[in-house]
């Protein structure tokens, strides 16, 4: 299983930018990064020096999301649209993406995916596909992702 540690991540879509930017090849996993990089201008700068990036903290408080961990999710949902693991999230993406478009359907998965990886992370178990799956129905449903009278959520930089 790969199992990369946070400098791992960083470095990852930090040389992927470097390459796009000086129009070097791309592994098939850099060229969906790219994908996701591209429509996060906002990113960019962070991703500019790799050192900077290694020392840089995104503490929750501070208000602003980790680019680094909103890139993986992105991935994250790629991957598990590729292939429709768990069962169904394929179709339910297609359906939220006919009524916004492609990245606002992908950013629903992740806030679905970030909560359901946080409540595994907050309980020590393993992540719920279930709950997962609910919580994209109630984003197709046009209400919120959050299961109704719990409380917390994943931290704001999981966002």
């Amino acid at each position: 299983m790969f199992d990369p540690s946070r400098a791992d991540v960083r470095r990852f879509f930090c040389e992927t930018w470097r390459k796009h930017r000086e129009q070097l090849p791309l592994s098939p996993l850099e060229a969906i990064a790219l994908d996701a990089i591209l429509l996060h201008p906002e990113y960019h700068a962070d991703l500019a020096s790799l050192d900077d990036a290694l020392a840089r903290e995104y503490p929750p408080e501070a208000g602003r999301t980790n680019p680094f961990l909103h890139l993986s999710l992105h991935l994250a949902v790629a991957e598990q649209l590729q292939i429709d693991q768990p069962p169904g999230i394929r179709a339910a993406w297609q359906r939220l993406a006919a009524r916004h478009d492609e990245h606002d359907a992908t950013h629903a998965l992740i806030e679905c995916l970030a909560e359901t990886v946080w409540r595994a992370q907050r309980d020590g178990t393993a992540p719920d596909g279930e709950a997962y799956l609910e919580c994209v129905r109630r984003k197709e449903k046009g209400e919120g992702g959050r299961r109704k009278g719990k409380s917390g959520g994943p931290p704001r930089g999981a966002r």
